[in-house]
């Protein structure tokens, strides 16, 4: 009996953390997506490099860029903010 309640809380928080890292991956992957849409709208077509570099950042760091992106004039501003991303990694 005791191994079966054993057993049953490691299962019970192996399901939790999966549960919780689907809606982070959930998250993440929504906000790139928004992200590429006002890029897109905002520049038209970009560079299948920056499109990588967005793809790598995570969901916080979209989230900085989503904000950032309502004071890019031009497509290098865009450039330039992840170039600072990638320098503080």
């Amino acid at each position: 009996m005791r191994e079966s309640v054993i057993y049953q809380r490691i299962l019970r928080e192996g399901r939790n953390e999966g549960l919780q890292q689907g809606r982070t991956e959930g998250l993440q992957q929504e906000a790139r997506s928004l992200v590429m849409r006002l890029i897109l709208r905002r520049f038209g077509t970009i560079e299948s490099e920056l499109e990588a570099q967005i793809e790598q950042l995570s969901l916080s760091q979209l989230e900085e860029l989503a904000e950032a992106l309502l004071d890019f004039t031009a497509l290098t501003d865009l450039t330039n903010w992840l170039d600072s991303i990638e320098q503080q990694s």
